[in-house]
């Protein structure tokens, strides 16, 4: 029974639920300190259920890769379940002309600002760059 409803909680993400059967099932074991890491866990823990549906598991997959997190699925399950739900990777590209000490100066003053600015949004990330761009230039150059 109570495996039934740990199941139910899982398949539907109700990250209380998961929280509240973890300490009655599992008290001995470490528990998630807030919903989030709460959540992780039950994404990953959907990704090794058999008991979950397919498409959830490759949902939850896909969630966990998409943040940085380690995904449990079986690694021959992986390129169907990436399939169902493809994984972007977002890039960015920086050039300058030449390799002179102000253009390299230039580039990594924009190397820093994409660490900084990260890449989920493109406009956002642009302006971080142009910014650093332009402020390392009036800096070395005196020019804007």
């Amino acid at each position: 029974m109570m495996q039934d409803h740990f199941r139910a909680a899982l398949e539907s993400l109700d990250v209380a639920l998961v929280r509240k059967l973890w300490r009655h099932v599992m008290p001995h074991l470490p528990q998630p300190t807030s919903d989030d890491e709460a959540l992780i866990c039950a994404h990953m823990a959907r990704t090794v259920s058999r008991a979950i549906r397919f498409k959830l598991r490759a949902y939850s997959h896909a969630w966990l890769v998409e943040r940085g997190f380690p995904s449990q699925l079986p690694d021959e399950l992986k390129p169907r379940a990436e399939r169902i739900f493809p994984i972007t990777v977002s890039a960015v590209g920086i050039a300058v002309r030449n390799v002179t000490p102000i253009a390299l100066a230039i580039r990594a003053s924009m190397e820093h600002a994409v660490l900084d600015a990260g890449v989920k949004n493109p406009a956002e990330t642009k302006r971080a760059i142009m910014a650093a761009r332009a402020k390392t230039r009036k800096q070395l150059l005196g020019v804007e």
